[in-house]
């Protein structure tokens, strides 16, 4: 599916704010997508990964300058996506800074699930979520630029087509539903709810079942 999300959908925003002579080769080799030929305005997506490969952040990138890009994300998660990015930051003229959301803005439930939308803290937990199964690899990572934290699990698992044990699905959702409860089918847990609006919702469900649609971002 193509990605369609509002600004008003996403709700509040952290954003890391990136300036410097370096500021773009050192994003470049610590981000999952590809920052060349970016001109000023521009907006890409990107993962940004622990060395395991695990998700720390889902955020978009902007120029918005010669030497400044920032990075906004979910609401309360600009402070993970921070530290990851000071922690490899080794003689580059890079200052990194973190413009917190301004309030308890809060996301759309149903706009994001109609989107297929993922979030931190629901769908994608930080340090633990890996990028297969999300639904964002088209999306959020370049298969053909060079080495970034991460890679090698992300680019093994594309290369050999592996299946996911669990994928992202949006699904029908009972009556009384709540975020954290199991997906039953026939009586069995194939998975577990992550955010619920009205009778529909996003869901993490087991391989090899076949319920609800499965997300996929391009």
């Amino acid at each position: 599916m193509e990605t369609v999300i509002s600004d008003d959908a996403l709700g509040g925003r952290d954003t890391v704010v990136a300036v410097g002579a370096d500021a773009q080769t050192y994003l470049h080799s610590q981000v999952s997508q590809s920052l060349d030929g970016m001109a000023l305005g521009d907006q890409r997506w990107t993962l940004v990964l622990e060395p395991t490969g695990k998700i720390v952040s889902l955020a978009r990138v902007t120029r918005s300058g010669d030497d400044r890009f920032e990075l906004d994300t979910d609401a309360g998660f600009g402070d993970h996506l921070l530290t990851r990015l000071q922690r490899f930051k080794l003689r580059v003229d890079v200052e990194l800074s973190l413009i917190a959301a301004d309030g308890a803005s809060t996301d759309d439930d149903a706009a994001r699930v109609d989107a297929g939308w993922p979030r931190l803290g629901a769908e994608l937990i930080p340090g633990e979520t890996l990028v297969a199964g999300t639904g964002l690899a088209e999306l959020a990572v370049s298969f053909t630029k060079g080495c970034y934290p991460g890679q090698e699990l992300v680019e093994r698992m594309d290369s050999r087509g592996a299946d996911a044990p669990r994928s992202l699905r949006r699904v029908p959702a009972p009556d009384g539903a709540e975020p954290g409860d199991q997906v039953l089918v026939d009586g069995d847990e194939v998975g577990v709810y992550t955010t619920v609006a009205g009778g529909r919702a996003l869901a993490w469900i087991k391989r090899g079942t076949d319920l609800g649609e499965p997300i996929e971002h391009s």
